[in-house]
């Protein structure tokens, strides 16, 4: 169509490229995501964009997040003792 264009947007990433990303860079990308999508200076198309990356990021936190949870259950489990417990 003429005059219409699809450009991919910095804030475009490939579903689960954010799933590499260490935990704090991830909140530090969603703290951003957010920032700019509250200043509501985007067009509308950016902010979709943005939205998109910002859910793609909380994904891959809250992944993050489970796994962490779920080594620490194992830990617990596999006869780990209680934190500060003390010896008698």
């Amino acid at each position: 169509m003429p005059g219409t264009r699809k450009t991919r947007k910095k804030t475009d990433a490939a579903p689960g490229a954010h799933e590499a990303l260490p935990y704090e860079q991830v909140v530090e990308r969603l703290e951003a995501t957010v920032e700019r999508l509250e200043a509501g200076e985007l067009p509308l198309e950016d902010q979709l964009a943005a939205f998109e990356e910002g859910m793609q990021l909380l994904r891959a936190g809250q992944k993050l997040l489970d796994g962490a949870e779920r080594r620490v259950e194992k830990l617990l489990a596999d006869g780990a003792r209680e934190p500060f417990e003390d010896e008698d």
